[in-house]
């Protein structure tokens, strides 16, 4: 769908919105336009990432448009939110198994009523 502005301009830019999470719970969003056909490798290039975040690396990285996998190779839209997702540091289902052996027999006692013997 091309937004309003982009129709008035002839279609000779598009608006894109990059988001990429250097750390936990830090977000760093920029929107700006880019010619049209731009890749999703450019839109990286432009927004500057890998110069404002040193060991970025686009190879390591997962590009996605709106939660979806893509190539950097891909081209964009009007109105794409490209997202880079970093690398998981620890697999989630592991994570789940740790927490539960550390919270010990404190969670796992029974609640009075509950229905399971």
């Amino acid at each position: 769908m091309a937004s309003a502005e982009a129709v008035e301009q002839g279609a000779q830019t598009i608006r894109v919105e990059v988001a990429y999470s250097p750390a936990p719970r830090q977000v760093d969003l920029q929107v700006f336009e880019l010619p049209v056909g731009a890749t999703a490798g450019e839109a990286v290039i432009a927004a500057g990432l890998p110069a404002r975040h040193p060991g970025f690396d686009l190879e390591t990285v997962k590009v996605a448009v709106w939660g979806r996998a893509v190539a950097p190779s891909a081209v964009l839209r009007d109105g794409d939110r490209l997202e880079l997702c970093r690398p998981l540091i620890v697999d989630p289902k592991e994570a789940r198994r740790v927490r539960y052996r550390a919270q010990g027999e404190r969670g796992r006692q029974r609640v009075s009523g509950s229905r399971s013997r």
